[in-house]
């Protein structure tokens, strides 16, 4: 008879902890809030330690040490302990942890909560008593569920729940509930890896033993997931129990629940072991009976019939020693202490650069050490410790917070996943980047420099729990204490008026931004040319380094205005080395107002032709004579480089049209009709529009443009 023993035995992670906790604890007459697990071996081993078992908060005395069991509590009972005095020491599993968070968050939200499992179970008690509303125990997927229909819905599972009886419970909710349904699948892992591996051994043994305490809910739920796959499946709560079991078969699996001993399934295998062996022994004397063959129904079936002693004594990753029996061209012949078997080690799969077998006959009977890496047949290899030594070495460094590269392989609801030799890496979505990622497929394929946050190094669960948001996070506080610095460097040297230098990096409709030492400052368009432009590149170029004079400086909202045109001459400022009264010069009309128009003789440099020296006849609209854009001579009758003004006159060019010649007056005599005719006409004359007075006034101070009482009336002398 071949026995196929669980991969899975004894507790699960959150049972093994409660139970170990509860045994260190014991002797000191701690109290356990309900039965701790579901199997009466452990309850009454922990009694004969001294725990004891309570089913209510009021059956604890004030002050005591209180143990809350692996399947959790609700939050009133957390408020009744802390009322009577009691010392906790929380048990509950992780998993289950996890499911009060859900149910206290959605039922905040509004949500439905709705628990698949067995209602009444402890752990579903305990999960409910973190609900702030409305809530549903659904034990199977034939319920009625109508009353859903209008709800929105968070769905989770018992973690000892089997998981097809979960997937038909999600499609009775989707079918019924029209509105939002939020979906978690809190089975246990452990429980998931459990039924699968039940299933397997029980599509390919005649008989399968679920060990563990028909009090336990995982455990039965184990054994009808069996018997739907194999008739003969029995539960075994105690040794004595095999009794009734008729070992008549070839292939015989064991299984166990989360909450079974690990010395109980022992004690089952050893008893089977034993018991098998006595009865071969008395039917080999009494009778010669042939061994049954094997028939293999599949590829389990042939692997379930060729084990031997090596599958029960080896393991996949397992480092053995091993003694050199011989050496050929292929590898080493290795004999594995303590079997009767010989295995080679490829010469592929050995640490060395050339493998020659004539350097091994001096090591004939030497030991190495090898890993398993293959079962039925076993396969060898020294090469794979020396890659899980730069593993561990890789990992213990990750550990310690050294920065790795993972390339995404994939993701899901959560996050990003990869691998790092053997251990897989999960990147949670809220730590990819700094900031909410919503799109995960676009990072398969890229690689993220990350930061270990939780190590997982458990053989069955190698897990890498990483951030990249943490490198980001320290990098950009790097950038900004750094950028800090020099602003304040930069702030503390500089003061209004400095001339400095700064490169030309970009253009604005509004100005110019300068690089200076690494800091932006802007230069406005206004500041950069003593003439009107439109365009900072008329005076500046890009990637081109310029002197500026500071004009402001605002420390607080970090801005420094740059002036160009404050170190460049003003156009007026050459105006009297160029120009002198008396000259003529080519102009262009840029402006007309109702008293002259306006000549501009170079950019920034421009003089008024009153409506009086435009020309000899007498003109109602200066825009009658010229127009803007129209080039003409003019000559210089008066400069004021101070006020910045200019006196031109066109008609001084011009010869006087006959019948307008007229001797030229006295200057006092001239002054004297002036003044009697001026003042009545100001007494007359309407106030003007304020624009148009402001330029008058301007202008007619200086008397080279004013035009006399006599050539207004267009009389002779």
């Amino acid at each position: 008879m071949n026995i196929v023993k669980t991969a899975f035995p004894g507790f699960c992670g959150g049972v093994a902890n409660a139970v170990r906790t509860a045994m260190e604890l014991a002797e000191e007459g701690v109290y356990i809030l309900g039965e701790l697990v579901h199997n009466e071996r452990v309850t009454a081993d922990l009694k004969g330690k001294g725990a004891v078992t309570v089913n209510s908060v009021e059956d604890i005395p004030y002050g005591a040490k209180v143990i809350i069991r692996s399947h959790g509590v609700g939050k009133e009972i957390y408020e009744k302990l802390k009322e009577k005095g009691a010392l906790i020491t929380d048990c509950t599993c992780p998993f289950v942890k996890k499911i009060h968070e859900i149910v206290k968050d959605y039922s905040k939200k509004g949500y439905t909560v709705a628990i698949a499992g067995e209602k009444g179970h402890p752990e579903i008690e305990g999960a409910l008593g973190w609900c702030s509303g409305e809530y549903a125990v659904i034990g199977s997927g034939e319920a009625d569920l109508s009353f859903l229909a209008d709800k929105n819905v968070c769905l989770l599972a018992q973690t000892t729940l089997n998981e097809g009886v979960f997937d038909k419970i999600l499609e009775n909710i989707r079918k019924n509930c029209k509105k939002t349904v939020e979906i978690f699948n809190t089975i246990c892992y452990t429980t998931k890896e459990r039924q699968k591996e039940a299933v397997t051994i029980a599509e390919h043994c005649d008989c399968v033993l679920v060990v563990g305490s028909g009090k336990s809910n995982n455990t039965l739920k184990l054994l009808e997931t069996v018997k739907l796959r194999c008739e003969n499946a029995y539960l075994i709560s105690d040794v004595a129990d095999l009794e009734k079991v008729n070992f008549n078969f070839i292939n015989v699996g064991i299984v166990s629940g989360a909450s079974t001993p690990p010395e109980l399934i022992q004690e089952v295998f050893l008893n089977m072991e034993n018991n098998t062996e006595v009865k071969a022994l008395n039917e080999t004397e009494e009778v010669a009976t042939e061994t049954p063959e094997v028939k293999p129904l599949n590829e389990m079936a042939e692997a379930v019939a060729k084990m031997d002693e090596q599958s029960t004594k080896f393991r996949k990753g397992q480092v053995i020693t091993a003694t050199i029996s011989s050496a050929t061209d292929e590898g080493l012949a290795l004999y594995i202490n303590n079997t009767k078997k010989e295995i080679v080690l490829p010469k592929e799969e050995l640490v060395t650069e050339n493998y020659n077998k004539d350097d091994y006959k001096d090591k004939i009977g030497e030991e190495i050490e090898v890993m398993i890496v293959g079962l039925n047949p076993v396969k060898l290899s020294q090469t794979a410790i020396a890659k899980l030594k730069e593993e561990e070495e890789t990992i213990a460094g990750i550990r310690d917070g050294e920065i790795f590269n993972v390339t995404v392989e994939g993701f899901n609801k959560g996050g990003l996943t990869g691998k790092i030799g053997t251990y897989s890496v999960f990147i949670p979505s809220s730590q990819i980047r700094i900031g909410f990622v919503k799109d995960l497929e676009k990072y398969v394929g890229k690689t993220l420099r990350c930061k270990a946050e939780k190590v997982e190094t458990a053989e069955r669960r190698k897990q890498i729990v990483a951030s990249q948001r943490v490198i980001l996070e320290a990098e950009k506080a790097e950038r900004d204490a750094a950028r800090q610095a020099k602003e304040e460097a930069f702030f503390s040297a500089i003061t209004v008026g400095d001339i400095i230098k700064g490169t030309v990096v970009r253009f604005a409709s509004f100005g110019a931004f300068v690089d200076v030492n690494g800091f932006d400052c802007l230069a406005h368009i206004s500041d950069l040319s003593w003439t009107n432009i439109k365009n900072c590149a008329e005076v500046l170029e890009l990637n081109k380094e310029y002197e500026f004079k500071i004009l402001s400086i605002d420390t607080e909202k970090k801005k420094v205005s740059l002036g160009y045109k404050q170190l460049q001459p003003r156009p007026w400022d050459l105006v009297a080395e160029k120009y002198n009264v008396g000259d003529v010069v080519k102009g262009t009309v840029v402006r007309i107002t109702k008293f002259g128009a306006f000549v501009e003789i170079e950019k920034g440099v421009d003089g008024l032709v009153h409506v009086s020296h435009i020309s000899h006849e007498w003109l109602e609209d200066p825009s009658t004579a010229v127009s803007v854009g129209q080039e003409v001579d003019v000559k210089i009758l008066g400069i004021d480089t101070e006020a910045e003004r200019m006196n031109l006159s066109i008609k001084a060019l011009q010869p006087v049209p006959e019948g307008l010649e007229r001797p030229a007056k006295p200057k006092k005599e001239k002054d004297a009709e002036a003044e009697a005719t001026d003042k009545p006409a100001r007494e007359r004359k309407p106030r003007r529009q304020a624009a148009d007075s402001d330029e008058m006034r301007e202008w007619n101070e200086d008397t080279e443009g004013g035009a006399s009482i006599a050539e207004l009336l267009g009389g002779n002398n």
